[in-house]
């Protein structure tokens, strides 16, 4: 974790595991907005706020593009899997310690189809789901800056730009609506990403 600026932690019964760095968190949306920025090339996520039972809203930062693959030339559009499901009951709120996904493990337990999205529709689609879903549930990395927030809710493998490849260390974001008891669950990929 990047800043150890973490009252909002405080009084959780995981903070140490927390401080390691991936967690699951589940709200309720609170808000959404498009990452403001006064220089629009820097614009790469869309940030939603949730009520996780802390004592203050935890931010997701969920690209919506990678500036390091358009930087180095190579295709910055996300590509986006989703799988739906049916609940029978939601997930408790909270903030959780977690390993991380694997995507290669939801790939072939799911059939996931990855499609490519310009960062405005990605955008818009984002907002729609936001807007729709009832209750959030969201792995990725814990950080702390001017809020704590959840980022890294992507794969994580080795993309066209980021020669690292952590394995199961993967984010993704779930929408759950009010209608048909209807989940669906939103995993992320980057150029080059498996």
């Amino acid at each position: 974790m990047r800043n150890r600026n973490l009252n909002a932690l405080k009084d959780q019964p995981y903070k140490e595991q927390l401080l390691k760095g991936h967690c699951r968190a589940v709200g309720v949306p609170l808000y959404c907005e498009i990452e403001p920025d006064r220089n629009p090339l820097r614009v790469d996520h869309v940030w939603l706020m949730i009520d996780a039972g802390l004592q203050h809203p935890l931010k997701l930062a969920i690209n919506t593009l990678s500036i390091r693959n358009r930087d180095a030339g190579f295709d910055s559009r996300i590509r986006v899997g989703v799988y739906r499901e049916i609940f029978t009951a939601l997930p408790k709120t909270g903030l959780y310690p977690h390993p991380g996904l694997d995507y290669l493990l939801i790939e072939s337990s799911h059939n996931v189809f990855f499609e490519h999205y310009e960062q405005h529709s990605l955008e818009n689609l984002l907002v729609e789901k936001i807007r729709d879903a009832i209750l959030i549930e969201v792995w990725g990395e814990l950080y702390a800056r001017r809020s704590i927030g959840v980022h890294q809710i992507h794969c994580r493998r080795a993309s066209c730009a980021v020669p690292l490849d952590p394995q199961g260390e993967d984010g993704a974001l779930k929408f759950y609506y009010a209608h048909d008891n209807l989940s669906e669950t939103f995993l992320f990929k980057f150029c080059g990403q498996p």
